[in-house]
Order: structure tokens, then sequence, then C-alpha cells
């Protein structure tokens, strides 16, 4: 597959159509409103330019990806000729599924139609589709072009050839894509780290410790060792006996609520929606963006670790 179609420029969507341009892919990039994609575009370009500066990509590969992106507001213009589309626009279902068919009305129905959606279940997107065989999720994190993981979901009438074209393209394009065999809310990553903040905002509401020591305690801890090692992976080297262990004697302690707690919602109902509104659990300025750049570029960083790993591990095992 060469030719993709990305809906939507948002925080998702401009980072993988990045994405797919750096992987040699041609790319139409849809939003409704030309503001939106003059934000993406430069949100690319810098993106790239960043790349550049830590010699992730070089400026002739920048140029190469930046000419594989066109940008269009027409949504018939952009999903024309495509092979793969990535629907990655608000999570509103009924747009969603207006979105659909027009689509369906358009491509042929080889087309594979991927939906980014971390809120709806297959078996709800397709709920008016011709073709609800050529649907798939594939969940990208935020920021797309450098969070390796991509979690492809599933349901019953999706054809199996769909999952492996979804999979093979993610590999691709140097994503690391994890199959669910069944449907189910929240996937994995999300299901495990709302498991994870339920926790974190017990600990808070008790007084036990801050949102900071939090943040400082994790970083320090699993953050720092989950970034090659994964929590199952971290038991068997610590010893099934003690996690064992450790599980018994604490398992029954941890908070079962399946109630939001009533900080967060009073956070959100005073408008502290994170850098959106410049406070949250910290305060900020500029809408986040110092502590955006903060991320992206330690994530890069990391990135580049991983990558600069592998190509030793590849390395070593063709000697």
């Amino acid at each position: 597959m060469q030719n993709m179609a990305v809906l939507g420029a948002g925080i998702m969507g401009h980072g993988v159509a990045q994405l797919l341009a750096q992987a040699g892919k041609n790319v139409k990039i849809q939003a409704r409103r030309e503001s939106s994609l003059e934000k993406a575009r430069e949100l690319i370009t810098n993106s790239l330019q960043i790349m550049v500066e830590k010699e992730m990509t070089t400026a002739e590969e920048m140029e190469q990806a930046l000419a594989r992106i066109t940008y269009t507001t027409d949504l018939r213009e952009a999903i024309d000729g495509a092979e793969f589309i990535l629907e990655s626009i608000p999570e509103v279902l009924e747009t969603k599924l207006a979105t659909y068919e027009i689509i369906e009305s358009v491509v042929p129905k080889e087309t594979i139609i991927a939906s980014n959606t971390s809120t709806f279940p297959l078996k709800e997107l397709t709920q008016n589709a011709k073709h609800p065989e050529r649907f798939v999720i594939t969940h990208y994190f935020n920021p797309p072009q450098i969070v390796p993981v991509v979690e492809i979901a599933q349901f019953e009438k999706t054809d199996k050839n769909v999952v492996k074209a979804a999979y093979d393209l993610m590999k691709e394009i140097g994503k690391s894509p994890v199959v669910l065999n069944k449907e189910i809310t929240g996937f994995i990553v999300n299901r495990v780290q709302v498991a994870y903040l339920r926790e974190c905002f017990n600990l808070i509401e008790q007084g036990i410790c801050t949102a900071e020591d939090i943040d400082i305690a994790t970083k320090g801890s699993m953050g720092f060792k989950w970034a090659f090692c994964g929590p199952l992976e971290s038991q068997d080297l610590a010893g099934l006996e003690t996690t064992r262990a450790m599980v018994g004697n604490i398992m029954k302690d941890l908070s079962n609520t399946r109630e939001v707690p009533a900080f967060l919602n009073e956070m959100v109902e005073k408008g502290e929606h994170g850098i959106r509104t410049n406070k949250g659990f910290y305060e900020y300025d500029d809408n986040g963006a110092a502590a955006i750049h903060k991320r992206d570029d330690a994530f890069l960083d990391l990135a580049k670790l991983i990558q600069q790993k592998e190509e030793n591990k590849t390395v070593k095992t063709s000697k």
C-alpha cells in the first residue's frame, strides 16, 4: 500500500501523516478548516526539524517527507485513490458514521478503513457500514510519530486479511503493533493505565502523597525500567515467588472503586483541564508549549537510544 489518507489534522492526525510520509508513503491529510491544515503543516515541519537536529533523519529526507504530504479540506479528494484510510476525527459517533458513509460511497470495497478511536467499539462504528469486514482500529499514542506502539483491534466481522495488512503496514512504517484477539473497552494500554491511575488517585485522596510525589516515584522506578523491560518480564527477573507475595500482601488493600474521584470532577468543573487551560495537577504557561517540547525532546532521545540498540543488535547478529 502506497497511497494513504489521514482524516483529521489534530494532535494524532498530523503525527500519523508525518509518520507515514517518513516511511515513504504518499499522504493526503484532510481537515475541515484551512487553519487546521496550516497548523498541522507547521507542527510536522517543526517535528521533522527537531529530528534532523538530533540526527534521526537528514535534511534531504525531511524535504522528501514534506513533499509526500498533500493538504486538503475536501474529504472526497483526500480519499480518492487511497488504499488505506486512517480516521482520526473527534470522538463523536454521529460524525464518524456520516464520514464512513461518504467514504464507502467513494472508495472500492478493498480499501481498508482504520479508526484511531479509543472510545467506540467496531460494532458501533460499523453499524451502518456496507463492508464492515474492512474496518479495523489502529490506536496510536501521543505523539504518534514518536511513541512506538499501535494497538490493532478487530471484531467478529473483521477480515483476517485486513488485520494482517494493518499489522504489516505498522511494521513497515517502524511501529511496534500488538493485535487484540477480542474486542474490549480500552484495549490493552488504557485498561492498564486506568487501573494504575485509580490507585494513584486513591493515594492522593487519602493524603498519602502528592501528584508530584507519584510522578517522581513512577519516573524513577517503573517508568525507568519499563522502557526496556515490561511489567511481566520485570516480574520474571524479580522472581515470581516475590511477585506472588507482593500481590497477596497488597492487592486486598488496593482501591476497587468504579467511580471517577470527586477531586478530579471538581478540577474539571473548575476549568482545570491541564495544558489546555494552563492548570491541572501542575501549572503551565502558553498552553503547555514548553512542557510538550520538553516531553517530545526526551521521547526523541529515548527513541534514538532504542533505535541505536536495535541497530547494534542487528550488526552483532549479522556477524
